[in-house]
């Protein structure tokens, strides 16, 4: 890593150390908290903060985008900076530029590197390397940025987090990984129901079942992912097989207490891990957990930037 002069405790020069959030635990629970307080207010008044004013955020998507790409965009526009959105084939990482050489060049032109990627090494290995903020837009293992969101749509329905039960149910995939600890961070009871091969593992503070009836059972809140994912397209029929059972519909979603509400990272594919009338009900939340990202986003970068 590049040395940026720091205050030693006996004159000597050290590294000040960028302040990265690649799974959601680089934030105590005190910060957890704030941070989902802070999207709510900035969501109130979008403009109230120039944090990023004459500062850049370069935004690298090896993956396709929607929700993220736009709400990342937006909020940075909203905070007064610019985005420099970034594809493989137009860096030269794709003709065998390292990533290391790559975070060092990156941090000498902008304020932060958000990443879109598959193997959460390579996330891990930009960090390593780069004297600015990091950021996990998503990779393969965690999906840290979407969890913020939830949190954010959560507080806003209920009022409050703590004593809240959310139940995910399908593949126990980055976003239930994401899920499992941040929201057992902020206090939540995370329940996790999917079939065997496709389970979280232990230790994330989830609840772990097979069973999607028994998981949802108390729940304000229901969640899904889609069934098949980037890279998963050759296992597809295999995998919606083995994850029918866990379709959020009427039947599942009553068995949560009354008022439950449906949620989806989305995109969503209706007929398969959702219902339409689910995704499109009044009993959903889905749409406001699109918007929210962009929110939780801002309030992450005025932390990590302040």
């Amino acid at each position: 890593m590049e040395e940026v002069p720091g205050k030693g405790a006996q004159g000597h020069i050290l590294l000040d150390l960028p302040r990265h959030f690649l799974t959601g635990r680089e934030l105590s629970a005190a910060e957890l908290l704030e941070l989902v307080d802070r999207a709510l207010a900035l969501k109130a008044d979008p403009l109230a903060s120039s944090v990023l004013a004459g500062r850049s955020i370069a935004l690298l998507f090896e993956k396709p985008s929607t929700r993220t790409r736009l709400s990342f965009e937006a909020g940075i526009s909203e905070l007064g900076g610019h985005s420099l959105v970034l594809r493989p084939g137009e860096l030269q990482l794709s003709r065998g530029e390292s990533v290391r050489d790559t975070a060092l060049v990156f941090s000498r032109h902008v304020a932060a590197i958000g990443l879109r990627t598959g193997p959460h090494e390579v996330v891990e290995e930009l960090a390593e390397h780069a004297t600015v903020p990091v950021v996990n837009m998503l990779t393969s293992a965690h999906h840290p940025c979407q969890a913020l969101g939830d949190l954010v749509t959560l507080r806003e329905t209920f009022g409050e987090l703590s004593g809240l039960k959310l139940a995910y149910v399908g593949d126990g995939n980055n976003v239930a990984r994401s899920l499992a600890i941040l929201g057992t961070a902020a206090g939540l009871e995370v329940a996790v129901a999917a079939p065997e091969g496709f389970q979280l593992e232990d230790g994330l503070g989830a609840a772990l079942s097979s069973d999607p009836a028994e998981a949802v059972e108390g729940a304000h809140a229901v969640y899904t992912d889609v069934w098949v994912s980037m890279g998963d397209e050759e296992q597809a029929g295999a995998r919606r097989s083995a994850l029918d059972p866990y379709r959020i519909d009427e039947a599942l979603l009553e068995r949560a207490r009354p008022g439950a509400i449906a949620l989806h990272c989305l995109p969503a594919h209706p007929g398969q891990e959702i219902d339409e009338g689910i995704l499109y009900g009044e009993r959903q939340r889905i749409w406001d957990q699109a918007e929210n990202r962009r929110h939780a986003q801002k309030a992450l970068l005025e932390l990590l930037l302040r």
